[in-house]
């Protein structure tokens, strides 16, 4: 698991979109700061601009004109705009986080439910194998018998069938582990043919929850609805920054300007070089044509959309944990139960194959006793390895890392 989140692709990816987030806060508090603007301006004039009066001209200017200017300019009310725009940048990190923790908990999930599945391949190949043993032994016993006339040429045939065919379930067995160990490394961002071993769990581990516990630590724990219920308190602001347009804008301007004949514009024969000067804007944009009132339904219905999506999302949460939690108490109460049928099977075939050695009974009969058997070591593995898949699968429906 640790090598998993360490290198998994996801985790890295919404990570980086986490400090993305954390960057548009930083510029959303950046606009509650004063703004400075500086420009510089060269103007040539065709000819020197004069003015007439008395029947004389006058000249008032140069041709050649430099301009440097410097603005302050800081907010001081905007209708909560600038609040609203940066809670939403703010809740933004929050829905980012539990996207992180929703992508992590699937990756635990992944990484346990590919580890249980490559120690349940290897169960199968090591009961394919088992299987391929005893037919072939069977068939020995088989050959005999038929070298003496003790049995028919077909009841030969059944053995040598049967055996070809446990042959290729063991090559099938065979692949089965290798795919499941690349699945695993792909998971742990390995090299995807690496050979690996994991260590075998066989441990039966009780869940100690009831049903109403384990959807109520869901319903306050699973990320996808913490996500949700960050979108609602969005909508909220998204509302308030709509209805922000309701209210006058005020804004204090400060500016410092200089204008002369040469390129520092300090020269000026017409006029004073430079000024300074205070400036108390108020906009309000009051009529347009219910445009801002419109926007604030549009936001209204979508936090009411929202509202159904949670509500949705919650019985779908509550549908996956029991599920669950269901499929949980079925590999817990067929653990027992095949265990108690796999003893019986193997003492079943191992009767029954001595009684063929006595040629107390028919080789169909050891075959059967046989694919008993290996359906009830199929059984046993399924129920144990599948309680632990449906633990990591639960764990997952809770929104738990780890509940054991």
């Amino acid at each position: 698991i640790n090598i998993a989140l360490k290198n998994n692709t996801y985790i890295k990816r919404e990570l980086k979109r986490l400090k993305a987030r954390g960057e548009e806060v930083k510029k959303a508090f950046k606009d509650f700061l004063p703004k400075f603007k500086a420009s510089y301006t060269y103007t040539r004039l065709n000819e020197e601009p004069f003015v007439k009066a008395y029947g004389q001209s006058f000249n008032v200017g140069e041709r050649n004109n430099y301009q440097c200017d410097i603005t302050v300019t800081q907010p001081l009310f905007t209708g909560f705009a600038l609040k609203s725009q940066h809670e939403l940048a703010k809740t933004g990190v929050d829905i980012e986080r539990m996207i992180v923790d929703q992508t992590v908990l699937e990756v635990i999930k992944e990484v346990k439910v590919a580890y249980f599945r490559i120690l349940l391949s290897k169960k199968y190949l090591m009961v394919a194998e088992e299987t391929v043993d005893q037919l072939k032994s069977h068939e020995n016993d088989a050959e005999k018998f038929y070298k003496q006339g003790i049995i028919p040429y077909n009841d030969l045939l059944k053995s040598k069938v049967a055996l070809a065919d446990g042959i290729q379930k063991r090559v099938q067995a065979e692949s089965n582990v290798h795919l499941a160990i690349s699945t695993f490394n792909t998971i742990l961002r390995l090299d995807i043919n690496e050979i690996i071993e994991v260590e075998d769990i066989l441990s039966f581990k009780p869940f100690n929850y009831k049903l109403d516990e384990a959807i109520e630590i869901a319903l306050r724990k699973r990320p996808e609805l913490k996500a949700l219920r960050f979108s609602l308190k969005n909508a909220d602001y998204s509302i308030k920054l709509a209805k922000s347009r309701y209210y006058p804008q005020l804004t204090l301007v400060g500016d410092y300007q200089r204008t002369g004949q040469d390129i520092d514009a300090s020269k000026n024969d017409y006029a004073n070089s430079h000024n300074e000067s205070i400036m108390l804007m108020l906009e309000w944009p009051f009529f347009e044509w219910g445009k801002t009132k419109a926007d604030v339904a549009k936001y209204k219905f979508e936090k009411k959309a929202l509202e159904e999506e949670l509500k949705g999302l919650e019985d779908k949460i509550k549908l996956e944990v029991k599920k669950a939690y269901l499929d949980l108490n079925v590999a817990r109460k067929n653990i027992e139960t095949a265990k108690q049928s796999l003893t019986q099977a193997k003492e079943n075939y191992r009767i029954t194959d001595l009684q063929y050695k006595q040629q107390m009974t028919t080789s169909t009969e050891v075959l059967d006793a046989r694919t008993l058997l290996t359906q009830a070591q199929v059984n046993y593995y399924n129920a144990l390895y599948g309680y632990n898949i449906a633990y990591a699968e639960l764990e997952r429906a809770m929104g738990e890392r780890s509940i054991r």
